[in-house]
């Protein structure tokens, strides 16, 4: 599940090094860079071993001031600017580049996404002027710290994947918020989110977390992922009857109590010590049970899926009651209503 992994390194050639001018690449999604003859490809000097190659400098083509989308990927940008003669722009991509600081955005009133994606910032700032801001995306920087969102009272989508953030502050001004993003973190606690009565989908896997709190005001809460992280036991969601997908992979759970008050749609348990799976007996809108990688070990744990009659998908692989040659006949048995078996369509 969840979450997104879309980093990639940017290619050089041996013999041509990039042009430092980069032009925008507009709806039609084209980048475009200054031409060179081959005379003066031949002539151009290699960065050396200890040289940065020459940084990208952002120009806009007359033809593209009123445009509504402008991606600058991979263009070795290490300065936003000379976006000012933008008054229609709502979607700015700036993924995979160099840049070190958030700035000289002010004027991009009808901006409502930026992507920072991939680049070498470390503070969240100079964003007050974004006011239109609905999705901002600054995964895979160098942040410490949540901040500088106090004016984006209409964002709705907030990525902030893969930093160095310790903590769960500075968002109660945001309280549009509908997606937030925080897998890959520092984060050892879920705290300050009272004020979030719209979100609906919470990404917390890959931090330090050990217990599941803090989360009953979040009344329109349909999704939470906190895969790879130090729960033990299941806690915390009795009020949130509204829960439809539970991510829980890769922590250290050895059973399902505390999912009594839920009847999910999608419960992922891959990677625990899971043994007993008694607690899923109300679950009547039960689609997707992903327990591979557990310690269930007899048939008699596998039968109690049999009253989960929306059942479609079940992943038990690597479960000791895998090795059982007649293993899937018995799960079709008990389950006539499965359509997938593992990775394998049922017959």
């Amino acid at each position: 599940m969840p979450e997104k992994d879309k980093d990639s390194d940017m290619n050089q050639s041996d013999e041509q090094p990039l042009v430092p001018v980069v032009e925008a690449a507009g709806e039609a999604g084209h980048q475009a860079q200054e031409d060179r003859s081959d005379g003066e490809e031949a002539e151009a000097k290699e960065p050396g071993p200890e040289e940065d190659t020459e940084p990208g400098i952002i120009e806009i083509p007359e033809g593209e001031v009123d445009t509504f989308e402008l991606d600058f990927q991979h263009c070795s940008i290490h300065k936003i600017e000379n976006l000012e003669p933008l008054t229609r722009i709502e979607t700015l991509g700036l993924r995979w580049n160099q840049i070190k600081k958030i700035e000289n955005l002010q004027t991009l009133t009808t901006l409502q996404e930026l992507e920072l994606y991939d680049n070498q910032i470390t503070t969240i700032e100079n964003l007050e002027c974004l006011v239109n801001l609905r999705s901002l995306d600054i995964s895979h920087n160098r942040l410490r710290k949540i901040e500088g969102l106090e004016n984006l009272t209409n964002l709705t989508k907030l990525f902030l994947v893969s930093n160095k953030i310790a903590k769960i502050e500075n968002l109660e001004k945001c309280i549009k918020l509908e997606m937030l993003e925080l897998g890959d973190n520092k984060i050892r606690k879920i705290e300050n989110l009272d004020h979030l009565t719209q979100l609906s989908e919470l990404f917390i896997g890959k931090n330090k977390i050990a217990r599941i709190e803090n989360l009953e005001k979040l009344s329109s809460l349909r999704l939470l992922s906190i895969q790879s992280n130090r729960i033990r036991e299941i806690s915390g969601l009795d009020d949130l009857p509204g829960l439809e997908e539970v991510y829980i992979a890769d922590n250290g759970l050895t059973n399902l109590k505390g999912l009594e008050n839920l009847n999910l749609e999608t419960l992922e348990i891959a990677n625990n010590k899971v043994a007993d799976i008694s607690g899923l007996e109300h679950m009547s809108k039960l689609q997707e049970f992903w327990a591979n990688s557990n310690e269930i070990s007899n048939f008699k744990e596998v039968e109690k899926l049999s009253v989960n009659t929306s059942l479609a998908t079940v992943y038990l692989e690597y479960n000791p009651v895998a090795k059982d040659p007649q293993y899937r006949r018995k799960l079709k048995l008990a389950c006539p209503s499965l359509t997938q078996i593992d990775a394998t369509l049922c017959k």
